[in-house]
């Protein structure tokens, strides 16, 4: 008499996103690798802002637009990273918050490629200082954005955890006769 054969292991499982959506304020955030790419282009931001503003050749077109790019990345990254010291991004986690970060990122990345370069070509100094801290700066929004576009394709969550519970169900075989 040949046996049935058994049945193969069943495996269920939850998963459990915890949000804690109250404001508070947590410097964990900014040692981070994302944490710390934010704060490294806040800062790169201000150099480049400050290098052009000290220039003779501010009002030049060059340093006008050199000065709204790096306005722009500071408010973008600036107000992104306030936001994750405050757990503003976990609070309100319906937001696609890691699509808007790549998207802005990808799109500072061009403008700064396009202002350091027209910055360096002037030929002054402190536009040469400024484009090279604004090649600095696509460098680190590019990454920014490749580590983006890699948390989405793994469908992690911007901030907040994700509590996975899986539990293994085996089945015996029935009581011979």
């Amino acid at each position: 008499m040949a046996y049935p054969s058994q049945p193969p292991a069943q495996s269920m499982g939850s998963t459990n996103t915890v949000f804690n959506t109250e404001t508070r304020f947590d410097l964990s955030y900014i040692v981070t690798p994302p944490g710390i790419i934010k704060a490294a282009l806040v800062l790169l931001n201000l150099l480049c802002f400050i290098c052009i503003e000290a220039s003779a050749f501010r009002s030049n077109g060059r340093g006008v637009y050199f000065i709204f790019v790096s306005l722009v990345g500071l408010l973008f990254t600036g107000g992104l990273l306030l936001m994750y010291l405050f757990h503003v991004v976990e609070k309100y986690h319906n937001v696609k918050w890691l699509k808007i970060e790549m998207v802005g990122c990808v799109v500072l990345t061009f403008l700064n490629l396009i202002a350091a370069t027209i910055a360096v070509a002037f030929g002054a100094a402190a536009y040469s200082a400024a484009g090279f801290f604004g090649y600095l700066a696509m460098v680190l929004y590019g990454a920014d954005a490749f580590l983006k576009a890699k948390a989405l394709k793994g469908g992690e969550l911007a901030q907040g955890s994700r509590v996975v519970a899986k539990q293994t169900h085996l089945t015996t075989p029935p009581a011979l006769a």
